[in-house]
């Protein structure tokens, strides 16, 4: 068992959120010993999971009710599963924006490296857009969503 100050240390969350994620009901069998919220091995792996929920964008609303499915029990693994699955499109989408985003920021690496050590950006604008090296023309073409 954690209390509260421990778990706030342990997850990097101040004390108020904890306090909040308890009012919103995201720890429905918390146990408390006069008054004090004590944490067992079931909130801090449920803290694992709204930690992770909020990361990839989910709002608390959504997050409170997947907690009352998983209250509700087996009946409910279907509609807790099609969640995930929501929240793992989401996120390759957002996935896929970041290494698009990433190769842009690798071509420029790589465009005012050339840049640099020619002086200038006339050699590199006569090969572009087609006509890059091969593993640059591959990131320059990521980077703008070109297959």
């Amino acid at each position: 068992m954690f209390t509260i100050g421990q778990v706030s240390k342990m997850f990097n969350l101040p004390i108020s959120t904890l306090r909040y994620y308890d009012k919103e009901g995201l720890f429905p069998n918390i146990e408390r010993t006069s008054g004090i919220r004590r944490f067992s091995d079931t909130e801090i792996e449920a803290l694992h999971v709204i930690n992770c929920l909020k990361s990839s964008g989910m709002e608390i609303k959504a997050i409170k009710q997947f907690m009352t499915w998983c209250k509700e029990g087996a009946s409910t693994y279907s509609k807790r599963k099609e969640m995930f699955e929501n929240q793992k499109k989401v996120l390759e989408e957002e996935l896929h924006e970041l290494e698009k985003n990433m190769a842009m920021i690798q071509f420029k690496c790589w465009y005012y490296d050339q840049a640099i050590k020619d002086g200038n950006e006339e050699h590199i604008k006569s090969m572009m857009p087609d006509h890059l090296p091969k593993e640059i023309q591959a990131i320059y073409n990521r980077s703008h969503n070109v297959d």
